[in-house]
């Protein structure tokens, strides 16, 4: 298990930016990590890159506990907002955060042209970072956490700041680190990209993890259905409505949500039953988007 946490709380006086946070991240994977603006997000990264100290529980990474130098030689990460001197070029940015990994100046020239060949800024190494763009600051960030050649990626809104094309290649960057046996801790608010990359997943909500699991699991939590019938009675409404966590209509169409799908046949004689014309049934498959916004809503309430 390359990450492993167990109640692992961070308060800040009485209140609490992540609350008993258990989660399990195996080797050679790219997990998402998905919640709302304040939801702890941030705040449980920077305890497991040794940024905060947590309150209570315990984590383990790359098999040591939580704080080890040794294990932190180890780790990449990306901040969600970073500032690099400018004065630097990004050659100079990248041999001093080498040196502050440690390495030695033979492996930074040996490295130093990888890293920037991987995140696509060869040829930018000689000029100012202030002269570059936000997307070539972005990517020269990306370059710092993946120079000492880590096993473990923090990786917290790598694209934010980047076109189309820049987004691809960084989702071509981490699945070819994860071919290569590495792992991958991703924030992301871009969550057609998560879908995109991620084998596993965890839903954070006002500091409390909600739901985890692979994107196929957690789909499988809940099934909408989209019926199209017509003479629909009161009767027929309320006993939908009484079979499922959630009914919305719209002149024939009517989606309801079931918390398996044993349910659909149910759903289907319910309407005929109570005089209803059924003309389509259909299941329909739920994104990210929708469960995102489902379990936001839901711990809202």
């Amino acid at each position: 298990m390359i990450l492993e946490t167990n109640n692992l709380t961070k308060m800040y006086g009485t209140k609490a930016a992540c609350s008993n946070i258990c989660l399990l991240v195996d080797g050679g994977q790219i997990f998402g990590f998905l919640g709302p603006n304040g939801a702890g997000k941030s705040t449980l990264v920077k305890m497991l890159v040794g940024l905060l100290f947590p309150t209570s529980g315990m984590a383990n990474i790359l098999g040591s506990p939580l704080g080890n130098l040794g294990t932190r030689a180890k780790i990449g990460y990306l901040p969600e907002s970073f500032s690099y001197q400018e004065w630097l070029t990004g050659e100079e940015l990248l041999s001093f955060h080498g040196s502050l990994y440690g390495m030695s100046r033979a492996d930074r020239n040996k490295r130093i042209p990888l890293a920037l060949r991987q995140v696509g800024l060869s040829g930018k190494e000689k000029q100012k970072v202030g002269s570059y763009s936000k997307g070539m600051h972005q990517r020269a960030g990306l370059a710092c956490a993946l120079l000492h050649d880590p096993d473990l990626i923090f990786l917290d809104e790598p694209t934010s700041a980047l076109d189309p094309l820049g987004r691809r290649e960084v989702r071509e960057i981490m699945l070819e680190l994860r071919e290569s046996g590495k792992t991958i801790f991703l924030n992301s608010h871009l969550l057609s990209e998560v879908e995109m990359v991620c084998d596993r997943v965890a839903f954070i909500n006002q500091g409390k993890i909600v739901a985890s699991g692979t994107l196929a699991e957690l789909a499988a939590q809940t099934v909408e259905v989209e019926l199209q019938a017509e003479g629909l009675t009161q009767a027929a409404l309320a006993e939908l409505a009484s079979r499922s966590s959630s009914l919305k209509t719209e002149g024939r169409l009517v989606r309801v949500t079931l918390k398996e799908r044993e349910q659909i046949p149910a759903i289907a004689e319910a309407v005929v039953r109570n005089g209803g014309r059924l003309f389509s049934l259909n299941v329909v498959h739920n994104s990210l988007e929708d469960l995102f916004v489902d379990l936001m809503q839901s711990g809202d309430q």
